[in-house]
């Protein structure tokens, strides 16, 4: 399929009301509260995502099991209002929507085998957690390692796929998506703060990065995530603003 377009976004807190880390959680109840902190840090820029993962990696009893994750799938697995009609919408319209994540590629997995959202061309993840065959898997031609791989990922995709940054959306909720907003920026792309965070806008702010459309909440520093009203936003809203810019 020849694509016109691209979306590249972040999962965790952006599409979804969920955290990378919470299939670990849900498994190992009592690591929640380091692993929150963990997330914090990274999300909030204070330390890199290579060691939030090494410091998770060293709290692990063990690796999560299909079974666990099937669990935590299975009890907890939720998107946004409208997020799967999002995605089947722009791959109906030759707009490539690609999951740009710190999210894990062993979730996306079983996301996909379950049939819990369209099936996407490309997801860029993390290999924290992975099951058998996640190499080989053609989803995970790409990795996010660090957050400045977003950026290089969505660079990658655009240019060999032909697609000018002006057809480049990039989507993301905060301090963790800024690299990915800097380029995005840089290069004239389209930038959509979804639930965006006051890590986000101190970010942007500070680098005078101008985000173009913020989109379902906005919360401001202290201020706790409303959860039932961020539920409410419904994605599809977002068809007509990225028709305006991606066919113009």
């Amino acid at each position: 399929m020849k694509y016109k377009a691209l979306i590249s976004s972040d999962w965790n807190e952006c599409l979804a009301p969920c955290g990378p880390f919470d299939p670990i959680s849900f498994t190992y109840p009592d690591l929640e509260p380091e692993l929150s902190g963990i997330f914090a840090k990274y999300t909030g820029n204070e330390i890199a995502l290579a060691e939030a993962i090494q410091r998770i990696s060293a709290l692990l009893p063990a690796p999560l099991t299909i079974d666990q994750m099937d669990a935590y799938l299975d009890a907890c697995f939720v998107t946004y209002s409208g997020v799967p009609d999002l995605i089947e919408w722009c791959l109906n319209h030759g707009i490539l929507f690609v999951i740009n994540t710190t999210g894990t590629q062993g979730y996306f997995q079983r996301v996909f085998s379950k049939n819990l959202i369209p099936d996407v061309p490309f997801v860029a993840a993390n290999p924290l957690i992975r099951f058998l065959g996640a190499a080989r898997d053609p989803h995970f031609l790409y990795q996010v390692t660090e957050i400045e791989d977003k950026a290089k990922n969505t660079e990658s995709m655009m240019r060999l796929l032909g697609i000018s940054p002006r057809r480049v959306v990039v989507m993301g909720d905060s301090g963790g998506d800024g690299p990915h907003f800097k380029w995005g920026y840089s290069t004239g792309a389209f930038l959509i703060g979804s639930m965006i965070k006051p890590s986000l806008e101190t970010y942007c702010r500070q680098r005078r990065i101008i985000v173009h459309e913020r989109f379902g909440l906005s919360y401001s520093p202290g201020e706790e995530r409303d959860r039932s009203r961020e539920m409410q936003t419904n994605f599809m809203e977002l068809t007509e603003s990225l028709s305006a810019v991606l066919d113009s």
